[in-house]
């Protein structure tokens, strides 16, 4: 049996967790190996993609980055979410706000350090990235749209890192991106239709608050609508091996996911869409896979 202080270092390690949402950093971090291996660098021999140690200080400095920039979030949001997360507050405040305040600089002093074994200019990249989503944090999330719209590109810019990295500048991967962007964008608006009674007892601008939720839905369907058109081109277009079958079954659950966004008219019913672009994104990065099942064999020899 673990003792009371054991259990309650168990509990503010979870509660640290809970802060960085460490799930997100493992599958952000499987992600970029597997659109390195897979997408960026698919005439390199998989032993050096997987074995690059600069490609693994990308990694391990955007995972620092992401971790601080989930904390500082958090440091502003901490009133906003003892009222749209009270169960999840709960554990995050086993954890004082000195202690992430602490965590967050040395976790940023981490990530630059790391970055400066790479080159100066990706020392500049974490800098700025860092910057960016402190910035974010303090002012720009409370501005209608902008904030999604900046809080979307910091979501992607881990992977523009790894993709300025490897020079890899076809279309496709542009189309892949476009395909992401548009998903995480959408997924922020959902997010300000969840999180409504928070936002405005802090005085956040968002759009459904301030235009009222029938705009924010039409423009969460107008930015579905975009997303199927890279989809659409990911399937016709270009070759992307079986992966076609994730971006065909996406189709159909964004078909589904704009019915249901016209008849739902309750935080529960915003929390199940903002889980269903979720699940697409996550099995996205799983599906990367699908583009050629044999060629992580082909490439260990």
């Amino acid at each position: 049996m673990l003792s009371r202080k054991n259990k309650l270092l168990l509990f503010k390690l979870l509660s640290l967790f809970s802060v960085v949402r460490g799930y997100n950093i493992l599958v952000i971090t499987l992600a970029q190996y597997l659109a390195s291996i897979y997408i960026l660098s698919s005439d390199i021999p998989l032993r050096e993609v997987v074995f690059d140690l600069n490609l693994f200080l990308i990694v391990t400095a955007s995972a620092l980055t992401i971790a601080s920039g989930y904390i500082i979030n958090n440091f502003y949001d901490a009133e906003k979410d003892l009222i749209n997360k009270p169960t999840k507050s709960m554990l995050d405040r086993l954890v004082s706000q000195r202690f992430k305040l602490t965590t967050y600089f040395i976790l940023n002093f981490l990530a630059v350090f790391v970055a400066s074994y790479i080159s100066f200019k990706a020392v500049l990249f974490f800098s700025a990235y860092i910057f960016g989503i402190w910035f974010y944090s303090h002012k720009l999330k409370r501005i209608p749209f902008v904030g999604n719209l900046v809080s979307s590109t910091l979501a992607i810019a881990p992977f523009f890192v790894v993709f300025v990295y490897y020079q890899n500048f076809k279309t496709v991967i542009f189309v892949h991106a476009l395909f992401l962007f548009l998903l995480i964008l959408a997924r922020e608006m959902i997010k300000d239709l969840e999180n409504m009674a928070g936002d405005m007892a802090q005085n956040y601008r968002t759009i459904p608050i301030i235009y009222g939720p029938k705009v924010s839905k039409s423009i969460i369907t107008f930015l579905i609508v975009l997303t199927l058109v890279p989809a659409l081109l990911l399937i016709k277009t270009f070759d992307v091996g079986h992966m076609y079958f994730y971006f065909m079954a996406c189709i159909g659950l964004l078909v589904l996911f704009l019915v249901l966004l016209w008849i739902s008219g309750s935080k529960i019913h915003y929390v199940w869409l903002h889980n269903i672009l979720k699940f697409i994104i996550v099995a996205g990065v799983f599906s990367i896979l699908l583009i050629d099942l044999d060629l992580v064999l082909n490439r260990i020899l």
